[in-house]
C-alpha cells in the first residue's frame, strides 16, 4: 500500500475533486481507484469524499495499491542518473528495451525496475527505442506519472551523415509506412511533426546535432533526418550506414521536468556515450 501526502494550496476553499484534479493533476483513473479503496482519501485520519470541501492548509492523505507484475532482473545493472521519492531517471544503455515484448522477456528496463522497486508499478514517462541510449524517466506512482506526462522537455544528440544546415527545423508529417507496423515515413496524410535542430560539430563524415522534437512521433528524429538527406549514423532502417557504429547514433542527453515533490523545474543531463563520441575523436 502506498501513501501520498498532499497539502491544499490556494486562498479559497474548494472541493477535494477540484483540488486533486485541478491543482495536483490526479488522473480520473487514479481518482476512481481512490474512491473504491478503503480509506483511500483521508483528512486528519477521517475519510473524506471527492465532493467534500477542503481548505487551504488541509493535509490530504491518499492510499492506494501500487504493485507491479514484471519479473525482476538484478543482472542488468542500469545506471541511475537521478532519483527522489516520486521518480527515478535511468541512463539507459543502447540495446536495452524499455518494455518487455515477444522477443524480449526479462531483459528490459521494466525488469530491472521491478528488481529495484518490487512494490511499484513500472510507469515510464518517456520511451526510448531499444537502440537509443540516454535518459528515461519512470514515475513511482500514478499521480507523479500524470503530472509528468506531456511536461518533460527532452534534448537529443545525434550523429548524422553529411553536413546539414547550421540550424533549422524539419516540419514534415509522419505516417506509418504501408504494410509495416514498425517503419514510419514522411507523407502528406501523416501526423504533424516538428523537429528543431542545431549543428554542434562537423567531422569528415558526420555532424553532431542537438535535436529538440516538438512532437513525439515514433522514430521522429530518425525519419526527419533521413527525409532531408542526412540519416543517422548506424540507422540502416532509414538509410544510415553501419560502417562506424552498429546502432542508430541517437542519445537522449538532457531532460527538464516539473519536480513532483513540489519543487521547481529540474534538469538532468547525460554525457554522450563512447560509441557516438568516438565518431568525432579522429577529427
Amino acid at each position: 500500500m502506498r501513501e501520498l501526502k498532499l497539502t491544499v494550496g490556494g486562498d479559497h476553499p474548494t472541493t477535494l475533486q477540484n483540488f486533486l484534479s485541478g491543482q495536483e493533476g490526479v488522473s480520473k483513473r487514479l481518482l476512481t481507484k481512490l474512491k473504491r479503496q478503503e480509506n483511500g482519501m483521508t483528512r486528519g485520519g477521517v475519510l473524506i469524499r471527492s465532493i467534500d470541501t477542503v481548505y487551504p492548509g488541509d493535509e490530504i492523505i491518499l492510499r492506494f495499491e501500487d504493485s507491479g507484475a514484471l519479473e525482476p532482473n538484478p543482472e542488468l545493472n542500469i545506471p541511475i542518473a537521478f532519483e527522489n521519492d516520486r521518480l527515478v531517471i535511468f541512463n539507459k544503455p543502447a540495446g536495452v528495451p524499455v518494455h518487455p515484448s515477444i522477443k524480449h522477456q526479462g531483459d528490459t528496463l521494466g525488469n530491472y525496475f521491478a528488481f529495484l522497486f518490487p512494490d511499484l508499478t513500472f510507469r515510464p514517462v518517456n520511451r526510448l527505442d531499444k537502440d537509443t541510449s540516454g535518459l528515461c524517466i519512470v514515475a513511482k506512482d500514478a499521480h507523479a506519472a500524470s503530472l509528468l506526462q506531456g511536461s518533460c522537455h527532452k534534448v537529443y544528440y545525434a550523429a548524422v551523415e553529411g553536413t546539414p544546415p547550421e540550424s533549422g527545423q524539419i516540419d514534415a508529417p509522419i505516417a506509418r509506412q504501408q504494410e509495416s507496423i514498425i517503419l514510419r515515413c514522411v507523407r502528406d496524410d501523416g501526423q504533424p511533426s516538428l523537429t528543431i535542430y542545431k549543428r554542434l560539430k562537423t567531422g569528415n563524415s558526420y555532424s553532431l546535432m542537438e535535436v529538440r522534437p516538438e512532437t513525439g512521433r515514433t522514430h521522429q528524429i530518425r525519419v526527419h533526418f533521413a527525409h532531408i538527406g542526412h540519416p543517422l549514423a548506424g540507422d540502416d532502417m532509414y538509410g544510415g550506414s553501419l560502417a562506424d557504429i552498429p546502432r542508430q547514433a541517437l542519445h537522449c542527453g538532457r531532460i527538464t521536468f516539473p519536480d513532483p515533490t513540489g519543487g521547481s523545474n529540474m534538469t538532468v543531463t547525460s554525457e554522450l556515450p563512447e560509441d557516438i563520441s568516438t565518431l568525432f575523436q579522429a577529427d
